[in-house]
């Protein structure tokens, strides 16, 4: 049976459960729907039980990058790249329509980070993005291929951050 302090090795960067047996999956995700920062928890080399704090992750996050990443940071690059992917191929005729299709992009993408529509358009989707659809350029942005540690979303937006950033220069 599962219990609380059950070894779970689940893929920090899968968004799809790992896991064919569909108690576990849906136990992993009633416990997700806890409240509270330390769900996670570890037991280290003198047999006591630590609870993992997002404080450890990022210190994580920091001592494999060398850079000044945290979690918040990997967030925001994904919500950014959903919602580009999904705004991208939208076209509209009137501002009214833009919102619209805009508001129910990024409650899609709020729902798949698990946050509410205000806090992923706030702090998840980079506003060059947002910026760029509602002034109705996004649909002219083309698909990137891969590159090596990138998919063809996460390449799409380093390009189309980067043209940006260019634009922003001059």
């Amino acid at each position: 049976p599962l219990t609380p302090y059950s070894p779970i090795n689940y893929p920090l960067d899968s968004t799809k459960s790992p896991f064919a047996d569909r108690r576990v999956a849906r136990a992993l995700h009633a416990c997700m729907e806890l409240p509270g920062q330390e769900l996670f928890h570890y037991v280290g080399s003198n047999g006591a039980r630590h609870a993992i704090s997002s404080h450890d992750v990022n210190d994580y996050l920091r001592s494999i990058t060398g850079a000044e990443f945290t979690a918040k940071d990997y967030r925001t690059w994904a919500g950014s790249v959903l919602a580009l992917e999904a705004l991208r191929p939208q076209k509209f005729k009137s501002a009214t329509e833009a919102k619209r299709l805009l508001a129910a992009t990024i409650k899609t993408v709020a729902a798949r980070l698990r946050n509410t529509p205000a806090v992923c358009r706030k702090c998840y989707i980079h506003p060059m993005v947002i910026d760029t659809y509602i002034g109705g350029g996004l649909h002219a942005v083309t698909h990137a291929p891969p590159r090596r540690h990138l998919t063809a979303e996460e390449s799409t937006l380093l390009r189309f951050l980067g043209k940006q950033k260019a634009r922003l220069r001059q």
